[in-house]
Order: structure tokens, then C-alpha cells, then sequence
């Protein structure tokens, strides 16, 4: 069982920047060997996909929506992956999850993804 736990969510203005980080369970099994993925979901929507990276970290993707402005990296030895958000827009507000791959691979399907952190708000005001 993999527990996530995510941090750094806040309001922050339009242009503005923010760091989320995600930290994982030593009771996950081997960090190196999950692929991580942050999603996001606005009230009444689907969730949808935002970065996701591989096990070694030598492989991201991204929505479009944020490709450019997002960065997902990760540190293994700390067990955290992290989403550095740039130039935030409005649209991106939304309540942030990480989640945990059953893959070592980079994927964007979320069924592919166990396990899930509580969420952290992203409020961006105008």
C-alpha cells in the first residue's frame, strides 16, 4: 500500500508560480520502480490528466493545457515527486492530486494509477 501526501497548494495570482510536492509511504515498496502522475479536478468535472514521469525520472509527459508551464521531476532518494507550476492561468485552478503508478513507465490513464493522495487546493485569482 503506497500513501501519498501532498503539500504546497495555495492562492496565488495569475502569472504567479507554485510548488506542489507529493511525498510517498517507506511502506510503498520501491519508489524507483512506480511511475507518478499529478491530476487535477474542478468541482463538477472529470478529473484529468496534468504530468506524469517514470520511475527514473528519465521520462515526463504533459496535457497540453500545461505543457511549457508545468515541470514534474522527482527525488527518489526523498521518495517526493513534485509539479513546479509557471505562469499560472485561472483555468488552472483546481484541487491537485498525486498519484502512484502500478508501472515503472510514464503514463496519463488514470486507471493505471492505485493509488492516491488527498488532493491540495490551487486557487489562481485574476
Amino acid at each position: 500500500q503506497v500513501q501519498l501526501v501532498e503539500s504546497g497548494g495555495g492562492l496565488v495570482q495569475a502569472g504567479g508560480s507554485l510548488r506542489l510536492s507529493c511525498a510517498a509511504s517507506a511502506s510503498g515498496g520501491t519508489f524507483s520502480s512506480r511511475g507518478m502522475g499529478w491530476f487535477r479536478q474542478v468541482l463538477g468535472k472529470e478529473r484529468e490528466f496534468v504530468a506524469a514521469i517514470s520511475g527514473s525520472g528519465g521520462s515526463t509527459r504533459y496535457a497540453d493545457s500545461v505543457k511549457g508551464r508545468f515541470t514534474i521531476s522527482r527525488d527518489n532518494a526523498k521518495r517526493t515527486v513534485y509539479l513546479q507550476m509557471e505562469n499560472l492561468e485561472r483555468e488552472d485552478t483546481a484541487v491537485y492530486y498525486c498519484a502512484a503508478s502500478m508501472f515503472a513507465l510514464s503514463t496519463s490513464r488514470p486507471a493505471n494509477f492505485p493509488y492516491w493522495g488527498q488532493g491540495t487546493q490551487v486557487t489562481v485569482s485574476s
